[in-house]
């Protein structure tokens, strides 16, 4: 599995590297060099998307411009410390769901020197480093592709069979209007699953770019969210409406960066 890893890893560097010579590639060009299939090419183009590496377009990706760079930076680092903190609030014994968002993936690599159970439908899961007191199960289900997130039938079955301790979700947007949203109608019900067989807290994970913003589908709303944490750029008119609404709000600032 770490030889995999490793060259998983050397293949996305190199692969950074092609894109940073030529400005902007083809899947299929990729797929040719590094000698994979255009599937795979498809998922370290995802994979490097979400941690602001390059942007993609159709059939291939260009570098992200250096002036964006700086502030996808700030971001990814907020994400990384929502993720340690939400981290810091599981306890040992915990069980605890996981959705498909990529900053509540992150947390299982900050779990430290406690036995604990994740259940998540984020297939990404599989391939996230975490210590070996940490048990992970994927619900099973549909796997979707590019997001390679476990939803339908099956999954939700699944979760309709066990309970957690505290659940950690991210989300595309939080407003006061509608709560908690997603862009994907096909992850509500798990989403909402996540919410209900919980038998402790439940926390939202949203970096200041999340809150004040609507998408398509609710998954929760507002006056069933306990904890949101973000970050110290969030509106605060925002923060301060939520807290009057009763929901505890954490925030993470960039001092706590030498806490890590």
């Amino acid at each position: 599995m770490k030889r995999e890893k490793a060259l998983v890893d050397n293949r996305r560097s190199k692969l950074l590297e092609t894109l940073k010579a030529n400005g902007h590639v083809k899947v299929s060009d990729l797929a040719a060099e590094f000698n994979v299939s255009p599937l795979t090419i498809r998922r370290d183009l995802q994979y490097l998307e979400d941690t602001k590496k390059l942007e993609r377009f159709y059939g291939g990706a260009s570098i992200i411009n250096d002036h964006f760079n700086t502030q996808e930076d700030d971001i990814t680092l907020y994400r990384k410390l929502i993720a340690m903190y939400a981290a810091s609030l599981v306890e040992d014994g915990d069980t605890i769901f996981i959705n498909t968002s990529s900053t509540a993936l992150q947390m299982i690599k900050y779990i430290k020197d406690k036995r604990v159970t994740v259940i998540t439908n984020n297939g990404k899961a599989i391939y996230t480093e975490h210590s070996s007191n940490v048990s992970v199960i994927l619900t099973g289900g549909e796997l979707r592709e590019i997001k390679e997130a476990m939803v339908g039938e099956f999954a939700t079955n699944n979760l309709e069979r066990v309970s957690a301790k505290k659940s950690f979700l991210g989300c595309m947007g939080i407003s006061l209007e509608s709560g908690m949203t997603t862009e994907m109608l096909n992850e509500v019900n798990i989403n909402q699953l996540m919410f209900r067989r919980v038998t402790g807290s439940s926390y939202i994970l949203a970096d200041h770019t999340k809150l004040g913003k609507n998408s398509s589908f609710v998954s929760c709303s507002l006056n069933n969210i306990q904890n949101i944490i973000t970050d110290e750029l969030a509106n605060p008119i925002i923060v301060n409406a939520l807290r009057e609404n009763g929901i505890h709000v954490h925030q993470v600032s960039k001092s706590d960066i030498f806490n890590i």
